[in-house]
């Protein structure tokens, strides 16, 4: 990440918060999840990384829901699946299986 950070490799850099956050979550560490997160999605935003925005949505969602902030997950699932419909990816059925599950409507 330090790497990244100084040779300006923004995509690597996003690369690697969303990874640190995989491993946050994996390690049941919620909160720290979503700061990796939320910094991921930032740098996806600024260079324009709509497959790494939706996934950092979509694992920000599953971070927030753990914590039982539904209105939230729910509200970025959206967000997610709305960029996976948009890029034609095949990870949209997981967020429209995740709402549903969530007892959620597949848009805003």
């Amino acid at each position: 990440l330090q790497i990244r950070r100084e040779i300006g490799d923004r995509r690597g850099e996003g690369n690697d918060l969303g990874n640190l956050g995989n491993a946050y979550s994996a390690l049941g560490e919620a909160q720290r999840a979503i700061e990796y997160y939320d910094a991921s999605l930032k740098i996806r935003r600024e260079i324009g990384d709509r497959s790494g925005e939706a996934n950092d949505c979509f694992n920000l969602a599953l971070e927030w829901f753990r914590l039982d902030e539904r209105d939230r997950a729910i509200g970025l699932a959206q967000d997610a699946l709305a960029i996976y419909a948009a890029i034609e990816s095949p990870h949209a059925e997981k967020a429209r299986k995740k709402l549903a599950e969530w007892g959620a409507g597949a848009v805003k």
